[in-house]
């Protein structure tokens, strides 16, 4: 009998299917993002009859563990109760945060701070079993320092206001293909403006030998430190990671939280395998 976690953004969900001990090889599968606050259960389950179902084939599973943003624990039962409708011979069917799932992958049963830098951003600290003390992210609008998005704001501000040289404005503007008016009517007038604001971290880790793109990205993780971490208290646990921004720019990530004191712990890029780990104990 097999295992299935879920790994889920609000874009898409990575999943893997396993069998603890056996040499059977993983199934990864792939299907569009979970998220409980944006799709309706008739959708979620059309996801899993029409999407996950067919990949899995004939497998029997055993367990079931979802891990996802927007898994608050009042949405915990509901998520439980759709995973249930489909695989009705699973004898273990838990839904948990996304933030959870990164304490596990990075923390397995010890102590420590979790964070995931993605598109968002958000932090806790763990004491092996449960998140005891969480900082909220607050979104890419009030918070979410350290991630994608804010990365994202943060260029364009100081691309138009003068803060970066016009050389790095005109290579920005070449290399997208945007102007101003463009940018404006991503952010403010079309859906999804944190995924726009995130892509543009690709720009920025293409150009950090600038040395305004790399002090924007500096005082970015200082952020982090100084309106999440700080407010911990817990300079004695050691501080990991998952996500792409902080997989791509650990070196940055991990000079800050240096030069702030912390101790640097894991850094993944994705907690999957980190999971699997942990719930095959």
């Amino acid at each position: 009998m097999a295992i299935l976690i879920a790994d889920s953004g609000s874009t898409k969900t990575d999943w893997v299917c396993f069998q603890p001990g056996s040499e059977a090889p993983q199934i990864e599968v792939h299907t569009v993002g979970l998220n409980p606050f944006h799709v309706s259960d008739n959708e979620i389950l059309s996801v899993f009859n029409h999407e996950l179902l067919p990949q899995l084939g004939d497998t029997k599973i055993d367990s079931v563990y979802f891990y996802g943003s927007g898994v608050r624990p009042e949405v915990e039962g509901r998520m439980e109760g759709l995973i249930r409708q489909v695989f009705t011979a699973a004898h273990t069917v838990e839904a948990h945060s996304d933030l959870l799932g990164a304490c596990r992958a990075l923390c397995g049963g010890e102590s420590g701070i979790a964070c995931i830098l993605g598109t968002g951003a958000n932090s806790c600290v763990y004491d092996g079993k449960e998140i005891v003390h969480n900082t909220p992210a607050l979104g890419y609008i009030l918070g979410d320092e350290g991630s994608g998005a804010v990365l994202g704001k943060h260029l364009l501000h100081d691309l138009y206001t003068g803060v970066l040289s016009q050389n790095i404005k005109a290579t920005f503007e070449r290399e997208t293909g945007m102007q101003l008016s463009e940018i404006i009517n991503k952010v403010y007038r079309q859906p999804q403006a944190n995924r726009f604001l995130a892509s543009l971290s690709e720009f920025i880790h293409r150009h950090l030998d600038d040395e305004g793109i790399r002090q924007l990205v500096y005082t970015t993780f200082n952020d982090f430190c100084s309106y999440h971490l700080a407010r911990y208290g817990r300079r004695d646990l050691p501080v990991s990671f998952v996500g792409s921004i902080a997989w791509y720019y650990q070196e940055q990530l991990t000079l800050i939280l240096q030069m702030q004191g912390y101790e640097v712990g894991t850094i993944m890029q994705s907690p999957l395998q980190g999971l699997v780990a942990y719930h095959s104990n």
